[in-house]
């Protein structure tokens, strides 16, 4: 209210100095006119606010002209002002509110977020919890399998050995029944020679003379070594069954001398994935990678009783060798071709480790001829030829790829010494009669 009072009081002097200022210009323009003018001049009219509407005072002369004075009577409207403020501060006051009630709403926006954030932490924790539990409890059991495919493994082991040792001694007894034979057919004469030579083909420990002193021609690289000749190369032997005989290579310096080597792996020049009449016949060089042929080697290993040994080699120089104290191909067969060259072997050492035991007593694969256990050929699924099983744990034929490779167990492989996806850079098979002194 004091504030409104001195906006009226100054309004009201306002007005006040106008009004004067107004009457003293109107004075001083009549005192001039009437100084200067005859007495005969009409005075001016003085009016208020005749035609201008925010004129104060129009003074108009005789001359007709006019003299207008502005000055605004409006006072200032304290109350539109003090209005304008009111709403101001209402506006403030409610963006203040908006602006206190959106900040609490992000609060508790954030407060829910956090609450299910920290829900859904808790949730992935007790999941990975529980994924650890699951990974332990599968770690156990791949422990447990684990132990029993080595039981298992050993329990095959132990039936092949079983099985080896029931072929040999059941190679005796035929050793046996062939010496009856012959002496009865000495004595008769009338015994067919069919039959005994068919007996005679199963091994019999010591039943073959050593070496050729007698001017005998050598049946294997042991005879020629017995002679004298001990140098490593090509020799021509005659085996008992095979008189027009054919060439072979010796080993003459390795454990003592007189093997016949059989194959050879060693830079990949000779290609392996072949049929069954090449693995028949043989193919390769001599000097180089070759294979002599299963009715070669069949032929061979039915002179007697004969032992193996396999030599290996890895592209960073190391060495291991298996040996087995028997071994033969078709050693029961009246037909080996037929039955498909089965092969025989026990007895195993060295430091390669066994990858052949498990191969025993199984017939010969090639790409075309499929004799082994599985639904699928495993010479063309592993690229090699062998005595598969279901399928192999060696594949001395396979592809030579030249150590690490990608694909699985179908290289030059020996799986006890370098797994199923190593292929070796060399390897050697290699025969010689079982000594007496074995």
């Amino acid at each position: 209210p004091q504030r409104m009072s001195c906006g009226y009081i100054l309004c009201t002097v306002l007005l006040s100095v106008a009004v004067l200022l107004a009457v003293t210009v109107t004075g001083a323009i009549l005192f001039m006119n009437h100084y200067h003018t005859p007495v005969t001049e009409s005075p001016p009219v003085i009016s208020t606010n005749p035609e201008e509407a925010n004129a104060l005072v129009t003074i108009e002369k005789a001359d007709s002209s006019r003299i207008n004075i502005f000055i605004d009577p409006n006072c200032p409207d304290a109350a539109g002002t003090f209005g304008r403020l009111e709403g101001l501060q209402t506006s403030l006051l409610r963006a203040v509110t908006d602006h206190d009630a959106e900040a609490k709403a992000a609060k508790s926006q954030q407060k829910a977020l956090l609450v299910t954030v920290a829900d859904e932490v808790a949730k992935l924790l007790t999941h990975a919890v529980q994924l650890r539990a699951d990974c332990d409890g599968l770690k156990k059991g791949h422990s447990a399998m684990g132990q029993e495919l080595s039981a298992l493994q050993s329990e095959q082991g132990r039936l092949i050995q079983l099985l080896s040792e029931s072929q040999t001694n059941m190679a005796r007894l035929v050793s046996s029944v062939s010496d009856v034979l012959d002496t009865l057919q000495k004595e008769r004469g009338g015994a067919r020679p069919r039959l005994k030579a068919d007996l005679q083909r199963a091994p019999a420990r010591g039943a073959r003379p050593r070496g050729c002193s007698n001017g005998s021609r050598p049946r294997d690289c042991f005879d020629i070594y017995a002679s004298g000749q001990q140098e490593d190369g090509i020799y021509s032997i005659f085996p008992t069954h095979y008189p027009s005989g054919f060439q072979v290579y010796c080993d003459m310096t390795t454990d003592g001398g007189g093997w016949t080597v059989f194959q050879r792996r060693e830079d990949g020049s000779v290609n392996f994935f072949r049929g069954w009449e090449a693995y028949r016949d043989g193919f390769g060089k001599l000097t180089g990678e070759h294979w002599l042929g299963l009715k070669r080697i069949h032929v061979l290993t039915v002179q007697g009783s004969y032992e193996l040994r396999v030599d290996l080699e890895d592209f960073d120089n190391g060495t291991a060798y298996a040996h087995y104290g028997s071994f033969g191909v078709g050693l029961f067969s009246v037909d080996p071709e037929e039955d498909g060259y089965p092969i025989s072997i026990a007895d195993y050492s060295g430091t390669a480790g066994d990858s052949f035991l498990k191969h025993n007593g199984m017939k010969f694969t090639t790409k075309d001829l499929d004799n082994d256990h599985s639904e699928n050929n495993c010479a063309a699924f592993y690229h090699g030829a062998w005595w598969y099983r279901n399928c192999h744990t060696s594949n001395l034929n396979g592809q030579y790829l030249k150590g690490h490779h990608s694909s699985y167990a179908d290289g030059i492989e020996w799986s006890s010494w370098t797994g199923w996806q190593y292929s070796l850079k060399f390897t050697e098979m290699k025969i010689r009669p079982v000594r007496e002194e074995n």
